[in-house]
């Protein structure tokens, strides 16, 4: 079958071809330039130099967040020269400007490389045809996002679109999972959410209950799922749109302990941090105040996470997302290039001393970072409940938490034009590339 499947491989580009020469030309240049600068012995000092640097900044970076007082000013000025200093050693041996061109010069390499490999860049999320709807139903908040409700008149123009709204407004709490079970029963056959993220997925879940379709408006603070949905989250009101002009995407569900969420849930050091109540009001002061108890063994319950079939032992701190974010591309960024994996993305951290933190820099320390995608992940504790940090909100649950995804649960409307879809770019793939270089 492997034979069949070669040999009915589409014909490479010549394009494709042309840019993949193009980055094996430039590697060479870049690799060829220092040596013939400085010598093959300068070039492996001057590496060394630059190693040593990184690592010791990447030590001292750890023991700035794990200390207090001088050891930490100490590290935050050992942080900030270590750097400093390998340009200084660059510049003073004269090959400063060798290093920045080879620097420079593999950037272009890679990104001819990843022009190469576009033709195998992550598909679009397929679109389906919108279903005319009668009675739609928005929970909207008007706390969140600093008042955007107000600000964008949103609550008005999804009036004048038929929408019945409901304001998470007044002295006392709704429930916001009863206010779309109600809307259900009396005829809603669309349900919106204008607010924060965890809002969306309470209402989120009631639409895929029913099978209905779900509109999210931009109106939160962060709006993560808006971004990877593509919406644009300058103009909330855009969002609206989807009533008008709008296609569906097939969006998979998390799910906590039953719980849904539509982004991630953080387990350890970051859910220990937004459960503390001065979190919202000085966000860096509180990390910075909190991070030295909790990267100690003394600061944290004892976490245990299994993914799928595989168990790491004392991660400080576990991410599960509804999807797999993209962490190799830096202008992607913490972005879920599809929603529709129908897997969940795991990133474990384990970080107990600076050499582990250097090793975790280099990538070369397997316990300390692992990323996985999984069907299942059960965290579990030493203790009966843990925080965890569900769609950027606090609460505590029961261990062993267990965390799922729904495939394809929820029917998200979206207007038709977004101007927030991105597609990351292909990773760096050496084995199809030399396929492009030299088919058979």
């Amino acid at each position: 079958m492997a034979e069949e499947h070669e040999s009915h491989r589409d014909p490479v580009p010549a394009d494709s071809r042309r840019w993949a020469w193009t980055a094996v030309v430039v590697l060479i240049v870049a690799i060829v330039l220092p040596i013939a600068e400085a010598g093959l012995r300068g070039v492996v000092a001057l590496l060394l130099v630059a190693a040593a640097g990184a690592a010791l900044a990447v030590a001292a970076a750890y023991w700035f967040l794990t200390h207090r007082g001088v050891i930490r000013g100490a590290a935050l000025a050992v942080t900030v020269l270590a750097p400093v200093v390998v340009i200084v050693v660059f510049a003073a041996s004269g090959h400063l400007w060798v290093a920045i061109a080879s620097v420079l010069l593999v950037a272009v390499a890679v990104a001819c490389g990843r022009r190469a490999l576009r033709a195998d860049r992550v598909s679009p999320q397929p679109e389906f045809p919108a279903v005319p709807v009668q009675h739609p139903f928005f929970v909207m908040n008007p706390r969140s996002g600093g008042g955007k409700v107000v600000h964008f008149d949103l609550q008005r123009k999804a009036e004048e679109l038929g929408a019945e709204v409901v304001l998470l407004s007044g002295p006392q709490q709704l429930d916001v999972t009863e206010l779309a079970e109600n809307a259900v029963e009396r005829g809603a056959d669309l349900l919106g959410v204008a607010g924060g993220d965890g809002t969306q997925a309470l209402v989120a879940a009631v639409a895929a209950e029913h099978r209905l379709p779900f509109v999210v408006i931009s109106a939160g603070t962060r709006n993560h799922f808006a971004l990877d949905l593509g919406l644009d989250r300058d103009d909330p009101a855009a969002g609206l749109d989807a009533l008008r002009d709008g296609v569906e995407l097939r969006v998979d569900l998390g799910r906590i302990n039953g719980r849904p969420f539509v982004n991630n849930a953080s387990f350890g050091v970051y859910a220990e941090v937004v459960r503390s109540p001065q979190y919202r009001a000085d966000k860096t002061a509180t990390v910075l105040q909190m991070l030295p108890d909790l990267l100690g063994d003394q600061g944290r319950p004892g976490l245990r996470a299994r993914i799928d079939t595989e168990t790491v032992e004392g991660p400080q701190a576990v991410l599960v997302s509804n999807g797999p974010y993209t962490f190799d591309d830096l202008a992607g960024l913490g972005r879920r290039a599809r929603l529709d994996s129908g897997r969940l993305g795991v990133v474990a951290i384990s970080v107990s001393n600076a050499r582990q933190a250097v090793g975790l820099f280099r990538r070369t320390h397997d316990r300390g970072l692992l990323q996985r995608t999984a069907t299942e992940v059960v965290v579990d504790a030493d203790v009966p409940e843990i925080p965890v940090g569900v769609d950027g909100e606090s609460v505590m649950l029961s261990t062993p938490v267990r965390c799922t995804i729904s495939t394809g649960a929820l029917r998200v409307r979206v207007p038709r034009d977004r101007p927030g879809v991105r597609l990351p770019p292909p990773r760096p793939d050496f084995a199809r590339l030399r396929e492009i270089l030299w088919p058979n």
